[in-house]
C-alpha cells in the first residue's frame, strides 16, 4: 500500500468524535499532572502542612483516581460516553477550583469547622470523580469511532495525546507559578477543563457500532472484583478496618502498634488470590515512581535550590516518554513481558540513587530521565502481561485491576515519602539517605517479582 492510501485510510478512518475525545484527552492530562507538579509545594509552603502531611495528601490525590477506575468504566457505558464526559469536566472544573481556593476566604467557615487535614484531603479526592469517567470515554470513543483498518493507530494516537498533555502539565504549571502564584496553578486547570465541557457539549456526539455489547452494570463490576480479590469475605472487612484505623489516627493523632498494621497485612496476604498476589507486589514499583511528586519537589526546595523550578524539572518524565518510547520498545521487544517488567521495575528503582550521589540540578533531571526509561520498558509490557492473563470475557475486569498498584503505590508512597523526608531530612539531617531508602523498596519488589515469576507464575502455567 502505498503513502497516499495509508494517509487517505487514516484521514477516513476516523470519526469526528474520535478527534473531540483524544484532544479534550491532551486537557485533562495536562491540568492533572500541572496540578499534581505544585501539590507538595501547595501543601507544605502555601498552605503550611507537615512533611509528613504533605506527603500523605499528595498520595491521597495521585491514588484515588486509579481506585475509581475500576468503575469508571461500568459508569461510563451506563450514562453515555457524552453524557459521561460532560459530566466528568464539569466535575474536574468544580475540583480545581476548590483546590485553588483552600485558603480563601470564603471557605473559612466551612475550613474552621472540621480538621484542616481532612476538609484538604476530601478535596484533593473530588478530582478522582471526574478523571475515572474520563479514561474509559475517551478509549471506548477510539475504539468505537475508528475503523477496523486503523483501529492500532487510534490507539496510538491516544497514548501519544496522553503523553503530550503529561508532558506539557508541568511546564504549563511552571509557567502560572512563576507569574500567577501556586494557587492559580488549580484556577488555570479549572478554566481548561471547563472549557473541555463546552467542547463535548458542542462538538461530541455518542459513538455507536452494530454489534456492541450491553454495557455491564456497576453490581457485575463489583462482583467481578470480589472473584478477582480471593477470599473477599476475609480481606474487604480487614481493608475497612485498616482504612477506619488510618482515619482515626488522622483526626485523633495517636500511634497504633506496628503489631496490628502487621497482624491486619497478614490477614489481607492470607485471602488474597494469585493475580492479586502479583498485583500487591508490584505496588512497590509505584511507590518508588511517584516520589518524583511526592517527595522530590520539597527536597530540591529544602536542600538543592530554594529557587529551582521543580515544576519545568518534572517535563523530563514525560518527555523522555514522548520522544523515546518507540526506539525503547523496539529495542526490548524480544524481551518476554514479565521480565521486561522486572527490568523496568529495577532501573526505575536504581534511577534514584544519581540523585543521592549528585544531590543536584542536573542528578534531579538525570534521575527522571533514567526513571522514565524503566516507566517505557516496563508499563507497555505490564499491560499487555495482564491482557494474556486474563481469562475469556473478564479482560475489562482484568485491565482495570491493573491500576490498583498505581493506586495503592500513591496512597502508600506519599505516606512513606513524607515519613522518610521528616525523618532523614528534618531528624537526622542527612537527606540523601532517603533516596538509598527508596531504591531499596524497588530492588526489593524486583526480586519478588523474580521469586514469583519463578515459584508462583511458573507452577500456574505448567498446571
Amino acid at each position: 500500500m502505498s503513502f497516499s492510501q495509508r494517509f487517505h485510510e487514516i484521514r477516513t478512518g476516523f470519526e469526528r468524535p474520535f478527534w473531540v475525545a483524544n484532544i479534550t484527552e491532551i486537557f485533562e492530562r495536562l491540568s492533572y499532572y500541572g496540578a499534581f507538579a505544585s501539590l507538595a509545594l501547595y501543601l507544605q509552603e502555601r498552605l503550611n502542612f507537615s512533611t509528613e502531611q504533605t506527603g500523605t495528601l499528595t498520595g491521597i490525590f495521585g491514588g484515588m483516581v486509579w481506585f475509581l477506575a475500576i468503575f469508571g468504566g461500568a459508569a461510563a457505558d451506563r450514562l453515555g460516553f457524552r453524557r459521561a464526559l460532560s459530566m466528568a469536566y464539569l466535575i474536574l472544573a468544580a475540583a480545581y477550583f476548590l483546590i485553588g481556593s483552600i485558603g480563601a476566604s470564603w471557605l473559612a467557615p466551612l475550613r474552621n469547622a472540621v480538621p484542616l487535614g481532612l476538609f484538604v484531603g476530601c478535596i484533593l479526592m473530588l478530582p478522582a470523580l471526574g478523571i475515572s469517567l474520563v479514561k474509559p470515554c475517551v478509549v471506548g470513543t477510539t475504539a468505537r469511532a475508528s475503523k477496523e483498518n486503523v483501529r492500532s493507530i487510534g490507539y496510538s494516537i491516544y497514548y501519544t495525546m496522553v503523553n503530550i498533555g503529561g508532558a506539557a502539565g508541568p511546564y504549563f504549571a511552571s509557567w502560572a507559578h512563576r507569574h500567577l502564584g501556586v494557587e492559580n496553578v488549580y484556577r488555570v486547570a479549572a478554566i481548561g477543563v471547563f472549557a473541555m465541557f463546552f467542547v463535548v457539549v458542542l462538538f461530541f456526539r455518542e459513538p455507536r457500532k452494530a454489534g456492541d455489547a450491553p454495557p455491564p452494570s456497576i453490581a457485575t463490576v463489583a462482583r467481578n472484583f470480589c472473584v478477582v480479590v480471593g477470599n473477599y469475605r476475609l480481606v474487604l472487612p480487614v481493608l475497612g478496618i485498616a482504612l477506619l484505623l488510618r482515619i482515626a489516627m488522622w483526626l485523633y493523632p495517636f500511634t497504633a502498634p506496628w503489631w496490628i498494621w502487621v497482624g491486619l497485612l497478614l490477614l489481607v496476604l492470607a485471602g488474597i488470590s494469585k493475580f492479586m498476589w502479583f498485583l500487591v507486589l508490584f505496588t512497590g514499583y509505584w511507590v518508588v515512581f511517584w516520589q518524583q511528586y511526592i517527595s522530590l519537589p520539597g527536597y530540591i526546595h529544602g536542600y538543592i535550590n530554594a529557587k529551582a523550578d521543580v515544576e519545568l524539572i518534572l517535563v523530563t518524565d514525560g518527555l523522555t516518554v514522548i520522544c523515546l518510547t518507540l526506539a525503547v520498545n523496539f529495542l526490548t521487544r524480544k524481551i518476554p513481558a514479565f521480565q521486561a517488567v522486572i527490568l523496568g521495575t529495577l532501573i526505575t528503582s536504581v534511577s534514584w540513587l544519581i540523585l543521592a550521589f549528585k544531590p543536584t540540578i542536573w542528578g534531579a533531571v538525570i534521575s527522571l530521565f533514567v526513571l522514565a526509561l524503566g516507566e517505557i520498558i516496563q508499563s507497555p509490557r505490564y499491560y499487555e502481561y495482564i491482557s494474556r492473563l486474563a481469562p475469556p470475557g473478564q479482560q475489562g475486569t482484568y485491565m482495570g485491576f491493573a491500576f490498583l498498584p498505581i493506586g495503592i503505590g500513591s496512597l502508600i508512597g506519599g505516606w512513606f515519602g513524607g515519613t522518610l523526608a521528616h525523618h532523614f531530612g528534618e531528624v537526622t539531617h542527612q537527606p540523601e539517605r532517603m533516596w538509598w531508602v527508596v531504591t531499596a523498596v524497588g530492588v526489593a519488589t524486583a526480586a519478588l517479582l523474580w521469586v514469583y515469576d519463578r515459584k508462583v507464575r511458573a507452577k500456574s502455567a505448567a498446571a
